[in-house]
C-alpha cells in the first residue's frame, strides 16, 4: 500500500533505542515512496567506526556533537528518517526536524525496550556511564514527548502494523 504524501515530505522517527526506529522505518518508507534514512548509520560512516567505539574512545557528549552535526547537514527531503534516540537533547535538531515534518515517536514500555537491548548490549547508547537503561529511559521519555508531533505505540504489533499506525496516525 503506497500512500501519496501531500503536506509534507519528511517523516522522522524518534524514541529510545531498541524500539524499532530503523526497523519500522524501513516498512513506512516502502509504503509512503520515500528514501529511508538511518541517521545511526550516516553517523558511523562519517566516523568511519560504530556508535559503541565513538562511545568507547571519544565519550557521549562526544557522540551527541557528531549526531546533532549530521542531522543539521544531511538532506532530509523525501525521507523517512530514523534517528538516533539521543536526537531530542538538541533542540536546534528537533527544530529542524519538525520544519520538515512530523516527528513520530514510537513508544514503547521499558520492560520491552529491556528485553529488546539484551539481544544486543553494544548500542552505543550516548548517555553518561553513571546511568542506567532505566535513567536514561526516565530522563528521555519526557524529551520525547515534548518534541513528538505524534505518538505511535511500538508495542502494538510487529513492524508493519505500527508502520500502519504511523500512516494512521498521520491521516494518509
Amino acid at each position: 500500500m503506497n500512500v501519496p504524501l501531500t503536506t509534507f515530505h519528511t517523516v522522522s522517527l524518534i524514541g529510545m533505542p531498541g524500539v524499532g526506529k530503523s526497523t519500522v522505518g524501513v516498512i513506512l518508507a516502502k509504503r509512503l515512496g520515500l528514501e529511508f534514512s538511518d541517521t545511526d548509520i550516516d553517523i558511523q560512516t562519517r566516523e568511519g567506526r560504530t556508535l559503541q567505539e565513538i562511545v568507547d574512545s571519544d565519550g557521549h557528549l562526544y557522540l551527541r556533537e557528531v549526531e546533532e552535526q549530521v542531522l543539521l547537514e544531511v538532506p532530509l527531503e523525501d525521507k523517512v528518517a530514523a534517528t538516533g534516540g539521543s536526537v531530542i537533547y538538541s533542540a536546534r535538531t528537533m527544530t529542524r526536524l519538525a520544519q520538515a515534518g512530523p516527528v513520530v515517536y514510537l513508544r514503547a514500555d521499558l520492560e520491552t525496550l529491556k528485553e529488546r537491548m539484551a539481544t544486543n548490549p553494544e548500542r552505543g547508547i550516548a548517555s553518561g556511564p553513571e546511568l542506567d537503561f532505566e535513567d536514561i529511559y526516565n530522563e528521555r521519555t519526557p524529551l520525547y514527548q515534548r518534541y513528538a508531533s505524534h505518538v505511535v505505540d511500538a508495542t502494538s504489533g510487529n513492524a508493519d502494523t505500527v508502520a500502519t499506525l504511523i500512516v494512521q496516525a498521520l491521516h494518509l
